[in-house]
């Protein structure tokens, strides 16, 4: 894992690696503009470039940084938004007025008198524009990367919820496997007419198989006598079926009756191996399960099919899936091509998971993607007008000045982006903050005293 420091030194090299690529495009294009293409005017021109590039752009950079350490964007956003627009004008506009301080007095010799004339005015306003363009590039980028990493966190603990829910659903699917239910009811039709009293005992164990399976489909953990009682329930269901090709032995006890293990799972189990094994009176299924250093052991003998094909280890996939959500013990499994024996670890509490299905739709982090998805529109507008307002300044004092026409696109586009930022932190002008959520609330209120 890297060190904040050198995170530091390399989101460094970075901002630097920026400013050098933004010296060199300005540079250009300055040069091209105003056709200084002599040494001496064009390096006075990259001089300049990279004054403002560096003193803005990299000043903004660490600026940005100092910022994001003191306010979150994702959890101060209001705190974090205000600091920097707040600091970054004053930054901005001293920084501006400095380097034209150094460029027009020092450098170039102008009198001092000249500094707030109206030509030098509108390079003031030019420069600063372009500048906070500039700055807002650095704040969204951070913004954008505080972002990612807060959905990336967040989406972490969405996948272990919907990775729970998917096994519980796969593991819903899996269980009471069709081909036993067709057969089951087979030898419920069979036994109907042959022997009447051995199908209603045949018929009550069946519903008690699926009752259970309806009850705790949606647990994380069920206390190990109640699984061990739809386990023998079970495989009677299987003795009842195949009568003497099935042997098996449940404890009917357990060390600690409070521990407990994932629903199901046993079922899935004894299942597997019915279907994966000759079942005959010449080759009985043997089915042992018994309590060892803290597992459940289920344990059978192999007498593998020839036709089934190769196992997919769909069914135990899906048991070690469930127990690595849920515990950090593993599910373990041993087969010595005579026995296969599956140790399930017997737990007393499920591993503490933040979120939950039931309110997932409900979270706050559905809003706050809502809102980022809004900030993130403001910013590209944001940055969109202080790259084209300069440059139609430009345009406008270098073709006719007379008429200044900028003024115009200037604050109409100014107010929608104020009208913009107002609607990110949900303020109406008339009707005050949080408006839509205190009406929401006030008619969600009158409706429950009417109802």
């Amino acid at each position: 894992m890297k060190s904040p420091l050198s995170n530091s030194i390399k989101n460094f090299k970075n901002d630097v690696w920026v400013c050098f690529k933004l010296t060199i495009i300005f540079g250009i294009f300055f040069v091209i503009v105003n056709k200084a293409f002599t040494l001496e005017r064009a390096g006075l021109v990259f001089l300049f470039s990279a004054m403002y590039s560096f003193t803005l752009g990299l000043g903004n950079g660490l600026l940005n940084d100092y910022l994001s350490s003191k306010w979150d964007w994702v959890t101060q956003t209001n705190q974090r938004v205000w600091a920097g627009v707040v600091s970054t004008v004053v930054y901005t506009i001293v920084a501006v007025l400095l380097i034209h301080y150094i460029q027009y007095i020092l450098i170039l010799g102008n009198d001092m008198s000249v500094f707030f004339q109206r030509n030098l005015l509108f390079a003031h306003l030019f420069a600063i524009i372009l500048s906070l363009g500039i700055a807002t590039f650095f704040h969204a980028k951070g913004f954008m990367i505080n972002w990612k990493a807060s959905v990336k966190k967040e989406t972490a603990q969405h996948e272990i919820v919907a990775k729970t829910e998917t096994a519980k659903f796969e593991t819903l699917k899996s269980q009471i496997d069709p081909h036993f239910l067709f057969n089951s009811l087979n030898v419920l039709t069979s036994l109907i007419g042959e022997n009447p009293v051995q199908a209603e005992k045949f018929t009550t164990k069946l519903s008690k198989v699926y009752r259970y399976v309806l009850e705790q489909r949606n647990k994380e953990l069920v206390p190990i006598q109640e699984e061990l009682q739809f386990a023998k329930t079970y495989m009677e269901l299987l003795q009842m079926r195949f009568e003497d090709a099935v042997k098996f032995s449940i404890p009917n006890e357990i060390s600690n009756p409070d521990l407990k293990i994932v629903p199901l799972s046993l079922q899935l189990l004894l299942e597997n191996a019915v279907k994966h094994n000759v079942v005959s009176s010449t080759k009985p299924l043997e089915i042992q399960i018994f309590e060892e250093n803290g597992f459940l052991q289920v344990q059978n003998n192999i007498n593998p099919k020839e036709a089934i094909g190769k196992s997919t280890k769909v069914g135990l996939r899906n048991i070690a899936d469930r127990y690595g959500l849920i515990t950090d013990k593993n599910v373990e499994i041993l087969n010595n091509k005579k026995t296969f024996t599956v140790s399930l670890p017997l737990l007393t509490h499920a591993k503490d998971m933040t979120m939950s299905a039931n309110n997932l739709e409900n979270s706050n982090y559905v809003k706050a993607v809502e809102r980022v998805e809004k900030l993130k529109e403001f910013y590209q507008n944001l940055v969109s007008y202080c790259i084209v307002i300069p440059f139609l300044i430009f345009i406008n004092l270098k073709t006719y000045s007379r008429f200044q026409w900028f003024w115009f696109p200037m604050i109409g586009w100014g107010i929608g982006l104020i009208f913009h930022f107002l609607e990110i932190n949900n303020y109406n002008i008339f009707l005050g903050k949080n408006w839509e959520e205190r009406k929401i609330k006030e008619l969600m209120d009158e409706d429950k005293k009417n109802y």
